[in-house]
C-alpha cells in the first residue's frame, strides 16, 4: 500500500510539473509572439523629420538672403534655354 501512495505521489508531482511546464511554455510562447510583433512595427524616428525642417530652413534662408542673385542667376538660365529652345527649332542653319 504504501508503494502505491508513493507511486501515486511521483505521478501527482510529474503531472503538476507538467502543468507548470506547459504554463511556462505557453507564457513563453506568448512573449515570443510580443516580441516579434513590435520587433515588425516600423517606427519613423525623429531623424528625417528633423532633417527635413532644417533643409527647409536653410532653403528659406538662401532665399531671404541671395534674393537679388537668386533673381539673375533664374534669368540667366531661362535666357539660355530660350536661346537653346530658338536654335533647336529654328532647325540648322546652312
Amino acid at each position: 500500500m504504501n508503494q502505491i501512495y508513493v507511486a501515486l505521489n511521483g505521478v501527482k508531482t510529474w503531472v503538476s510539473g507538467c502543468k507548470v511546464g506547459l504554463a511556462l511554455a505557453m507564457e513563453a510562447e506568448r512573449w515570443k509572439k510580443k516580441l516579434q510583433a513590435s520587433a515588425e512595427v516600423m517606427d519613423p524616428g525623429i531623424d528625417g523629420i528633423l532633417v527635413t525642417v532644417g533643409l527647409c530652413i536653410i532653403a528659406l534662408l538662401l532665399c531671404v538672403v541671395m534674393k537679388d542673385s537668386l533673381t539673375t542667376f533664374i534669368q540667366t538660365i531661362v535666357s539660355s534655354m530660350q536661346t537653346k529652345a530658338t536654335g533647336i527649332l529654328t532647325g540648322p542653319t546652312s
